[in-house]
């Protein structure tokens, strides 16, 4: 028999009310594509120039001078404005154009307002102007897959996260037939200019088109995009013209409200360990401003491990005269070390839980694998090479090849001149989980290199310090910390004596808030012995029920949560600092392209200081280029910026490490940053990064 609901669906379904709440677009989404974020004042005047600044000099790559000759020598251009330019400069600056843009790599919230920007600057200037979007990334340019963006494209977009609009890829224009199909592509538009909106990669790209086209008049300009925040730009002085990639702020914001979360939960049920790995394969950026925006109980930062060094190994070997060069840069079983020390810390205050961040790309900073990798490739390739068969086919499971590597152990110990492996690259090869030597023994790409991206980087680790929390868990160290109140309470429950009994179990038992018990008494067995012994029971007895449930709650039980946060936050809403910052790029965008730029970069100077002192860039990208290895091979590429563990930013998360680890009793001090949603003022608003490294720069004017 069919229920009664008492209501009809279809009028349900056509109620207004309801119709308002199944809408696609929620209420705060409509506010967002409305707001228009704020302008750089010099937006406002009639039209904007290109002033050079010659304050601001490169070191040029030799290779770099070769292959970009015609934009290798463009400087730096701040934007300016002039109300009352003359007529020659008005009909330039205003006359009617076709301009595409791309999207390349992966999304980054605020690339819809580089669009909306240039949008607007354009049809400002002359509402005959022209906006192509290229579809699915640089394909589309290959292609001429296009459609000419218009204001209700433009409008159903502003504000809002993803490269919805016009999609993105990650194919590289890097042949000179696919250089030639894009030139066709741009003539067939009647290009003026073609923007590139990326990271390293695809404005590395951006500069090669720009030479390519320049003698076709065809301008190009990138956009410097990415969430790693990687593509940062100083000088050869050190001065900073681009503080930070567009995404970063936005990505790390939405990673650190989840982070924040755990951390909620962590301090909830006392239960876990949550371990959250971001993203960042080459730079921990990402790490460090989730680490600063929610003070999470420990934080791993790449650059940091790989400047280690190893002062009682470098003490050891200057004894005998020699230099143990293995002293610089953290090994992985240091590293677990480091981890399982924190953890047994906050055991003892009775936290068997904490939030642990690290970056996806942790391992490319450890000194260790990055050896074992070049000895490998080596020992493989040589193999390859004398025995004129494969490696892999001659040790087809990881227990011959490890029988191999021993031999070559044990050959490195008969003739000291064999130095590819010696015994203690065996021994901390073997000290890896099997699946991970299994991973640095997988045969190389096609060419010949290691493939980091196969490897699960938190698992590595945590089984690491898994295994080295199981001894300290047999030699008696690692413990959880009895309340020593509560300790007090279940005994006196049971008509036993707290005192008599304290003494006996607990090393700390007059002095600790939280108790110890003695590393001797690391099992029931070793419990009864410790009674007896104290003469507290005797050896017929058995252990009071009582006893060994405090004991069992002495004994820690390691559990963990994984977590990988990477997509989620490439693809959220933008943070108001993103939806301001992508605005005028492309605002700056137009100004670089009327102005008559090519192989410019657009930027925003003073990005770290408060929104008054933002001067729209244009920055020169074949001087930040350099030679390489990639896919095996030396290539022209724009550097990518690591995190300088001499910045503010590092030395404030370095000092407060201790306390944000927080190994005592008390509630810890996590922080919980504020979500993501549109505020009046970007200043209240900016990466915590940019405002410590900025308040420093002050301190330091002063």
């Amino acid at each position: 028999m069919p229920e009664t609901t008492g209501y009809s669906i279809d009028d349900l379904l056509n109620h207004s009310e309801v119709k308002t709440i199944s809408e696609a677009m929620s209420s705060e989404t409509v506010t967002r594509r409305e707001c228009i974020p704020q302008l750089c004042a010099v937006f406002s005047q009639a039209v904007t120039q290109l002033t050079e600044n010659a304050q601001f000099t490169f070191d040029l790559d030799q290779e770099a001078i070769q292959k970009l000759p015609h934009i290798i020598h463009n400087p730096v251009q701040f934007v300016s404005g002039m109300d009352s330019p003359d007529n020659t400069i008005l009909d330039q600056y205003r006359k009617p154009r076709n301009i595409g843009i791309v999207f390349s790599g992966g999304p980054a919230p605020g690339g819809h307002n580089v669009i909306a920007g240039l949008f607007d600057a354009a049809k400002k200037a002359n509402p005959e102007t022209r906006i192509y979007g290229f579809l699915k990334g640089p394909d589309g340019v290959i292609d001429d897959r296009h459609v000419e963006l218009t204001k209700d494209t433009i409008d159903a977009y502003r504000n809002l996260g993803g490269f919805g609009m016009i999609k993105t890829g990650r194919s590289k224009i890097d042949t000179a037939k696919k250089m030639n199909q894009a030139r066709e592509t741009c003539k067939k538009l009647g290009l003026d200019a073609l923007v590139v909106v990326g990271g390293d990669d695809s404005n590395t790209n951006a500069a090669f088109m720009a030479q390519e086209f320049f003698a076709d008049g065809i301008q190009v300009i990138g956009v410097p995009k990415t969430i790693d925040g990687d593509v940062q730009v100083r000088d050869s002085a050190g001065h900073v013209l681009c503080a930070i990639s567009f995404g970063f702020h936005s990505a790390a914001r939405a990673f650190a409200q989840e982070v924040s979360n755990l951390c909620t939960d962590c301090s909830s049920d006392m239960k876990y360990w949550h371990i959250c790995k971001v993203m960042g394969r080459s730079a921990s950026h990402l790490a460090l401003e989730v680490a600063l925006q929610t003070h999470a109980n420990i934080t791993l930062i790449g650059e940091d491990l790989a400047e280690y060094i190893d002062v009682r190994r470098l003490e050891t070997s200057g004894k005998s005269g020699e230099t143990d060069f293995t002293a610089f840069g953290m090994t992985l079983r240091h590293m677990s070390r480091v981890i399982c020390d924190a953890i047994v810390r906050r055991a003892t205050a009775g936290k068997n839980c904490g939030v642990m961040v690290i970056p996806e790309g942790v391992l490319e900073f450890i000194n260790e694998i990055q050896v074992f990798i070049l000895k490998l490739n080596t020992i493989i390739a040589e193999y390859n090479s004398t025995h004129d068969t494969d490696f892999h086919g001659d040790f087809p499971i990881l227990e011959n090849k490890r029988d191999y590597l021993r031999k070559l152990a044990q050959r490195s110990r008969e003739n000291k001149a064999f130095t590819i492996w010696n015994t203690r690259d065996d021994d901390l090869f073997n000290d890896l989980p099997d699946f991970f030597q299994e991973g640095l023994l997988l045969e190389r790409d096609s060419h010949g290199n290691f493939q980091f991206s196969l490897v699960e980087t938190d698992k590595v680790i945590m089984e690491l310090v898994r295994d080295y929390l199981k001894i300290l868990k047999e030699k008696g160290i690692y413990k959880m910390g009895i309340e020593k109140q509560e300790y007090i309470r279940t005994l006196e429950k049971v008509g036993l004596s707290p005192d008599h009994f304290g003494t006996v179990l607990f090393k700390n038992y007059d002095s600790g808030t939280y108790l110890l018990m003695k590393e001797s008494v690391i099992s029931l067995k070793t419990l009864k012995q410790t009674l007896v012994r104290s003469a507290v029971i005797s050896e017929d007895d058995p252990i009071p029920p009582v006893i060994e449930k405090i004991y069992n709650q002495s004994v820690p039980q390691f559990k963990t949560q994984t977590h990988f946060y990477g997509y989620d936050g490439r693809g959220s809403m933008p943070t108001t600092f993103d939806s301001v910052y992508t605005y005028n790029l492309g605002w700056t965008v137009f100004s670089l392209i009327a102005n008559g730029a090519t192989g410019q970069m657009a930027a925003i100077y003073n990005l770290e200081k408060p929104f008054s002192q933002w001067i729209p860039a244009g920055l020169p990208i074949a001087p930040l280029m350099h030679l390489e290895e990639r896919n095996g091979r030396l290539s022209l590429v724009m550097e990518k910026s690591l995190v300088d563990i001499r910045s503010p930013a590092f030395q404030v998360l370095k000092a407060n490490r201790e306390k944000w680890l927080f190994s005592m009793p008390g509630p810890d001090h996590y922080r919980i940053p504020a979500p993501i949603y549109l505020v009046d003022n970007v200043d209240d608003d900016r990466p915590i990064t940019l405002m410590l490294n900025e308040i420093a720069s002050r301190q330091q004017d002063k």
